[in-house]
């Protein structure tokens, strides 16, 4: 593979939505990314890479809430504590925005009129999904029933995850809100519509080409088959989103504005950079020669290949040069779990382990195809241990000590196998090209086996015995240095996987930043440093520490869910069937609680702050059930609470614990009350 002249790549991520932390699913897409991104760069290409967080829709604002906050305090929280993960992941981008911001709006608005004048928007009146109770229309996510075309139950009103159909939320069969338990009813709204249509013929050529995997291509033949339907662009208030100018109440659903997203962020770094309109037309304009590149889950990849395309072909901007679909992220085998502590999130991560670990793991396992990825922590440990502390960065190890301590640390003039330096070089095209196709695990497998290589040379040529003989010395010179130099070479390919090991290197080795080519020109008389270690082996209880840690962690979310009637969506990702056993469940310590004081909280919508006597030991909790109870009602009764929760610090003071309530919610919620006269304190068995 060669590298003529360099080449302009915008490259962006799917948008982390902003009402949850990131998790170790979220980052098998962003190390790809970065992965790719980083390759680019050290072939010389400009490579740029934005994204944001999703900021938009139902969701956040029921989230917000439940916390007893507002959308803006959540998602300005949220942006930095993804950001904060990303950076500490070691992710190389460019700019990281969000899609509630000036540039988004102005970008939306834009697209938005040049399609309505173009006649690519139509409103029209339908029936709804409207909550009684909650007084509102219901988004898709936030209805829940049997799929209208297999009969599966508990889907959302968007998409199957069963048969991976999708539909209109009034099609659902017993559809149910999330948002209040209710029933929905149908109600007449006007929305507006993207007439998708329009665009059958385009989309038809656009799919078939290069840009798309084979298995998506033929995955949207389905879609084609059964005719494209107009696009419901438009939500209703009470919404958390950009109100539509033309039309009062009426929002921009989020699935139109999070992609343009792409777009702002774009925008906000060539702000930043005070960089010209001509540096986002080079990558946006119809006649564009540069590339633009989406990385993006199999989940949505419906909206980036049909609607998105689309949208920007008809507002006049260019298409996308390719979108790259991965598959999920499993766990020893199974779906993250969280009450197998599987369900991991970036920071408890982080909290346990270097990231290279984890960024080497995945490359390992990663291919081009849209297919899942298990993480299974037992060979995850195994396979660091062996490849990069074993193999790789033992090379340096083995041969560093010499170099320092008999040759004034300097690399020798001459090599003793010019033929094995020359295989290393050799080996960089077939690993290059398997980057660039995102065949990381064949470009790690050939890596490794160029470690095997040099681990096989130097045990061979046993420099530590023949240092101790008469006139070998310039023999282990070569030898090592040699052993150096191979080391150098593989770090340079795993640069784009390891930036971490990559940066330490390139301070041992006195050098500066390792680019592609480095590896083809040997260092010969070089001065070195003195060889630090530079990464440890994993142990085994490193790793049930995270597991443990996830445990605690999803525990203080679960409190914080059921404490609201309202899910926020983003931490229920376990099917009602992840069971418990026993002994689990036994240490849920459940104690009858008398409330002594009750009182409202200021600035919380749904929201009581409770004083609880045990017998003798007083608990301050926050609970869900205002719409429910009026609180001078609730002293001196009794009450079941869970006491050995963890403690959460929430915006209005710490949480000691949950109580227990059940019901529909709204006015039908109801606290757990054992009979009168239990004693305050007493276990619940």
């Amino acid at each position: 593979m060669t590298n003529n002249s360099p080449r302009d790549i915008l490259v962006t991520s799917a948008l982390p939505y902003a009402n949850g932390s990131i998790h170790l699913g979220h980052m098998v897409e962003y190390v790809q990314t970065d992965i790719w991104v980083r390759f680019q760069r050290m072939r010389g290409n400009n490579t740029i890479w934005v994204w944001a967080d999703d900021a938009h829709g139902t969701p956040i604002m029921l989230r917000a809430q439940n916390l007893g906050t507002d959308p803006q305090a959540l998602i300005d929280q949220m942006k930095a504590e993804h950001e904060s993960d990303f950076v500490d992941f070691q992710l190389s981008f460019d700019n990281f925005h969000t899609t509630h911001s000036d540039e988004n709006r102005a970008c939306v608005e834009l697209i938005y009129n040049r399609l309505k004048s173009a006649g690519h928007i139509v409103s029209r009146t339908i029936e709804q999904l409207y909550d009684p109770e909650a007084e509102m229309f219901l988004p898709d996510r936030f209805v829940r029933g049997n799929c209208p075309n297999c009969g599966a139950a508990d889907q959302y009103g968007d998409n199957c995850e069963n048969c991976s159909s999708t539909y209109d939320a009034i099609d659902l069969i017993d559809p149910v809100s999330v948002v209040s338990g209710a029933v929905p009813v149908k109600k007449d709204s006007e929305q507006f519509f993207f007439k998708l249509d329009n665009f059958e013929a385009m989309l038809r050529e656009w799919t078939r080409g290069d840009q798309l995997q084979p298995e998506i291509s033929n995955k949207l033949q389905e879609w084609f088959d059964g005719g494209l339907k107009d696009w419901d662009i438009s939500r209703n208030k009470p919404y958390w989103g950009f109100e539509i100018p033309d039309a009062p109440g009426k929002y921009f659903y989020v699935w139109l504005d999070a992609p343009i997203g792409y777009m702002a962020s774009h925008r906000h770094l060539i702000a930043r950079q005070n960089d010209s309109d001509d540096t986002f037309d080079k990558f946006w304009s119809p006649d564009s020669e540069a590339e633009l590149v989406h990385f993006i889950g199999k989940d949505i990849a419906y909206f980036h290949t049909l609607f998105w395309p689309a949208v920007l072909d008809g507002a006049g901007f260019r298409k996308p040069t390719a979108v790259y679909c991965h598959g999920f992220l499993t766990v020893d085998g199974a779906k993250m779990s969280k009450s197998r502590g599987t369900f991991i999130k970036a920071r408890t991560y982080l909290d346990h382990l270097q990231p290279d670990y984890l960024r080497y793991y995945f490359a390992a396992k990663l291919n081009n195809k849209v297919e899942d990825i298990d993480l299974n922590l037992e060979d995850f440990v195994a396979r660091v241990n062996s490849d990069l502390v074993g193999k790789v960065v033992n090379i340096a190890s083995r041969c560093a000590g010499f170099i320092s301590s008999r040759f004034d640390g300097k690399l020798s003039a001459s090599l003793p196998d010019n033929d094995l330096f020359a295989a290393s070089v050799a080996a960089g095209d077939s690993i290059a090209e398997a980057y660039e196709n995102r065949e990381f695990s064949r470009a790690i497998r050939e890596i490794i086996a160029q470690a095997d290589k040099a681990n096989q040379f130097i045990a061979e040529n046993a420099p530590w015995i023949l240092i101790k003989e008469e006139g070998k010395e310039q023999q282990v010179h070569e030898i090592c240095s040699l052993g150096i130099l191979l080391f150098r070479n593989l770090v340079i390919y795993l640069k784009p996987v390891l930036p971490a090991i990559a940066a330490q290197t390139e301070a041992f080795l006195n050098t500066d930043e390792l680019v592609w080519d480095d590896a083809k020109t040997p260092l010969h008389n070089h001065p070195i440093n003195k060889f630090k270690p530079m990464i440890k082996r994993i142990e085994p209880d490193q790793v049930s520490a995270m597991v443990e840690a996830s445990k605690e962690d999803l525990s203080a979310e679960a409190a914080l869910t059921a404490q609201s009637p309202a899910s926020n969506g983003e931490l229920d990702n376990d099917p009602i069937s992840d069971e418990i056993d026993y002994e689990q469940f036994a240490k849920v310590d459940l104690r009858v609680a008398t409330i002594v004081a009750a009182e409202q909280v200021k600035g919380a919508d749904k929201l009581l702050q409770l004083t609880l006597d045990l017998g003798g030991e007083q608990r301050n909790v926050f609970a869900g059930i205002k719409s429910a109870y009026d609180p001078q009602q609730l002293i001196g009764r009794q009450t079941v609470m869970v006491a050995n929760l963890k403690p959460r610090k929430m915006r209005f003071g710490l949480s000691e614990g949950m109580v227990l309530a059940a019901g529909p919610g709204g006015s039908d919620l109801f606290i757990l009350s054992p009979d009168q006269g239990a004693n305050a304190g007493m276990r619940v068995k």
